[in-house]
């Protein structure tokens, strides 16, 4: 398994490290020609009907196995904690840096090493709930973010019609009584965005969400929390809400995050512009709060040989700035992934992992403590901002002993 995982880091670095390197050394216009493919855009037609009901289209499906990235554990990670009765839904983010293809194959292996990579890191804070779902998809490649070109949205388009067709299969595949976690990283924030308003907002399932975590992508506080169907989150005991937070060392250069947001339009049709954007600090799970290192009880640090990692605590504060980017003061080094600007994107998961994994926990017991779940009262946000329209409640089955156990 180690070497396994040395393996898969070796991957990454080869392809991650050439792509944050130019981003550190070129200008815009040497960046977008290495990155933004030179091949047309060719509509891939969409995935056959039922195709996610094969257990090959996922990275983690349902309670896991051995091999499962997503339940991978660090050094110091902690092996006696209860599982959470919840539901998570997690869409990786880019792991396809090819310039000769706008979208990668669902099943190329070169792609799906560097993925499985990013999966150790980024979804292992969810690994404790009782159903843990990554689903494979065509995701558009870096050079799509990058260009203004509408063969870059449509790439995107393509990599959204599969996140929203393994979306649907999760939900009619998992176990009702679960409330559901919906979370992404950077590309998978950006398309949960989308999959929010367009399953989550207005509709019935909104009052099953526990949390969602958009975490590497800006949501407008004007054009899409609105759009999103739940409100941002406000504090630790919230339920039914919204978290994102954008990493940056100090000093932070901001300007090319700040591009890339204003040339995208919010989920309500409208320029983004300088429009403020969501800031909850992992560490208090508070909107525009600050927090001091020592309250940051364990950072994901790689070993000097790149065979695991290390949960660190005290390593780095959080501070959400007025603009609503989250500073994490001096640079710590935590490896050679680091964006231009001291932007620690590929690390937004990772410098907080002890930190999320505390904040799903309690979520997730506050939303089993509202009505809906049968529960002894409601807990503060759990009513999505666009409630859904009146009609009979269904009948909630009960839950099993072993959630009343974990709730006490």
């Amino acid at each position: 398994m180690a070497r396994k995982f040395l393996y898969g880091v070796a991957i990454l670095v080869v392809f991650v490290i050439g792509a944050l390197g130019a981003l550190r050394y070129w200008a815009k216009e040497l960046t977008q020609f290495t990155f933004v493919p030179v091949v047309p855009f060719a509509a891939a037609p969409p995935l056959a009907d039922g195709a996610y009901a094969n257990p090959a289209l996922w990275f983690s499906r349902g309670a896991g196995g051995p091999n499962d990235p997503s339940r991978w554990r660090p050094v110091g990670a902690p092996v006696d904690e209860a599982t959470l009765p919840v539901a998570v839904f997690f869409i990786h983010p880019t792991s396809h840096f090819d310039r000769l293809h706008w979208n990668s194959a669902i099943d190329e292996t070169l792609i799906a090493g560097r993925t499985e990579i990013l999966l150790r890191g980024l979804a292992t804070p969810f690994s404790a709930a009782a159903e843990l779902w990554a689903p494979r998809y065509r995701q558009a490649t870096l050079g799509a973010f990058l260009t203004d070109r509408p063969t870059g949205r449509a790439a995107l388009d393509v990599a959204y019609g599969d996140v929203l067709a393994a979306f649907d299969e999760f939900v009619t595949s998992v176990d009702p009584r679960l409330p559901i976690v919906i979370a992404g990283h950077s590309q998978g924030a950006f398309h949960l965005m989308h999959l929010m308003q367009d399953r989550v907002a207005g509709k019935p399932l909104a009052a099953r969400v526990a949390a969602a975590y958009a975490v590497g992508w800006p949501v407008s506080l004007e054009h899409d929390l609105p759009e999103m169907g739940l409100p941002a989150c406000e504090g630790p005991d919230s339920a039914g809400c919204v978290i994102s937070w954008q990493s940056f060392a100090e000093p932070a250069e901001t300007d090319m995050v700040r591009e890339t947001y204003a040339r995208f339009p919010g989920l309500d049709g409208m320029p983004r512009g300088d429009s403020p954007f969501l800031c909850v600090n992992p560490v208090s799970s508070r909107p525009g709060d600050a927090t001091p290192a020592s309250a940051n009880h364990g950072t994901l640090v790689p070993d000097a040989a790149l065979t695991g990692a290390t949960l660190m605590p005290g390593l780095v504060p959080a501070r959400c700035a007025p603009d609503g980017f989250l500073m994490i003061g001096p640079a710590p080094q935590l490896g050679p992934f680091v964006a231009p600007g001291n932007n620690f994107h590929v690390y937004d998961i990772p410098l907080f992992w002890s930190a999320l994994r505390a904040d799903v926990a309690r979520r997730v017991k506050a939303w089993h403590r509202t009505p809906f779940a049968g529960g002894t009262g409601p807990a503060k946000g759990a009513a999505p901002a666009k409630p859904a329209p009146q009609a009979p409640a269904p009948e909630t089955p009960k839950p099993v002993s072993w959630w009343h156990q974990w709730l006490n």
